[in-house]
């Protein structure tokens, strides 16, 4: 009797403690990707280059989250060079990318350009947010515009590979002077806001082969 009492009130508790918590729902919080907040920043020939953050000079960027772990996005001046683009494709979670590897497909008016990866290692998640909003690419290349997150095995030598933080001003100086090279009516166009990178830098030359030009950059 005893035995079938006890065996009541569990009963009892278990059902209500089901009742009560039926319609709770678990809350999960949504994948986050906090802005790259530089703690230091510049403008090199009106781009912005956090130097928080590695550069390769495919103009894409890392930033190092903690140990074994990375995110890799593009950097302004590349966000401005492709500009509108229409959609984007990323590699696969799980998926082994190695340093230098094409990784990211971007498309715009039909004509398909891509980014290569700065880093080695297994895709560990990539942006859904860009995906479905490939603009996100230039509006905030350094935040939510971020591509995807890597598990890198060897940081020491996967780092090594990448621009020294003490050469990144003049890489960059010297890969506007290469584009205001080839068409310089761009120069002008980056200058447009006080010096600040109008949204879309080949919109301003309908003839500009935008594949050919973003390539040369991207070194694809």
């Amino acid at each position: 009797m005893t035995v079938i009492l006890i065996l009541t009130t569990f009963l009892a508790f278990a059902l209500i403690d089901y009742l009560l918590n039926r319609k709770k729902v678990v809350q999960i919080a949504p994948e986050h990707a906090p802005a790259v907040a530089a703690q230091g920043h510049a403008y090199i020939d009106g781009f912005l280059v956090p130097d928080n953050l590695r550069y390769h000079p495919g103009h894409t960027w890392v930033l190092s989250e903690r140990a074994r772990l990375a995110r890799v996005g593009i950097d302004e001046f590349g966000a401005a060079l492709a500009g509108k683009i229409s959609s984007i494709e990323l590699p696969r979670p799980g998926q082994w990318v190695r340093q230098g590897q094409k990784v990211v497909k971007i498309v715009r008016n039909g004509e398909v350009t891509e980014l290569v990866s700065p880093i080695e290692g297994e895709i560990a998640a990539v942006n859904s947010e860009i995906l479905r909003n490939p603009s996100v690419m230039r509006d905030d290349p350094y935040g939510t515009g971020w591509f995807f997150t890597v598990d890198v095995p060897d940081e020491e030598n996967t780092f090594r590979n990448l621009i020294p933080r003490n050469m990144v001003r003049d890489w960059m100086a010297t890969a506007t002077e290469r584009l205001y090279a080839l068409q310089p009516q761009l120069a002008g166009a980056a200058a447009a806001d006080g010096g600040r990178p109008v949204d879309d830098l080949l919109s301003a030359l309908p003839h500009a082969s935008w594949e050919t030009v973003t390539r040369e950059f991207f070194l694809t």
